[in-house]
């Protein structure tokens, strides 16, 4: 049986695993900090962010990780959230957009917001019925959940928010 190249993207080295990770890191913080973050970080800094991911050393890796996570109080969080929608029923691979984690009237986005921003389909409608879920790290969080806390606390190690959303299951 050959590799499934239609579904898993094929890496031909860890040296190429490393490269797309903190490929993902630098985009995340272009994101959130307008690269100040990373940029400010010695090789040595990325270096210990992927041997504390690859050895499985959280507190390794979140030395460093905390700076990505954080923000100048006054600003009330990132600029905008890293974030990718990934659906079954559709084509796309994912769906991403800017989206700031506070509104221009200074109210906290919730997953609510983005998804009926980004990705109507997903939000059942007041008097409808629920048609599929959302899952981030196996679990269904409320939509009315701030944006900026799911960013700080549900990101996946590349720093992005991984949204799923499936289908309700009718059993």
């Amino acid at each position: 049986m050959s590799f499934p190249e239609k579904d898993l993207l094929h890496c031909p080295s860890k040296d190429a695993v490393e490269a797309h990770f903190m490929s993902c890191m630098k985009e995340a913080d272009a994101l959130k900090h307008k690269s100040q973050v990373i940029n400010e970080m010695q090789k040595k800094d990325h270096k210990q962010l992927w041997m504390g991911l690859q050895n499985d050393r959280f507190d390794q890796f979140w030395a460093i990780n905390r700076k990505l996570m954080e923000y100048p109080p006054e600003e009330n969080g990132f600029r905008y959230i890293p974030f990718r929608i990934y659906q079954t029923t559709t084509e796309r691979p994912f769906i991403q957009k800017l989206f700031r984690p506070v509104a221009a009237d200074g109210q906290l986005h919730t997953l609510g917001d983005l998804l009926r921003e980004v990705c109507p389909s997903a939000v059942a409608p007041e008097d409808g019925e629920k048609k599929s879920q959302v899952m981030i790290h196996g679990i269904e969080p409320m939509l009315e959940t701030p944006l900026q806390w799911l960013s700080e606390h549900l990101s996946y190690p590349d720093n992005f928010l991984h949204i799923s959303i499936v289908p309700q299951p009718t059993d």
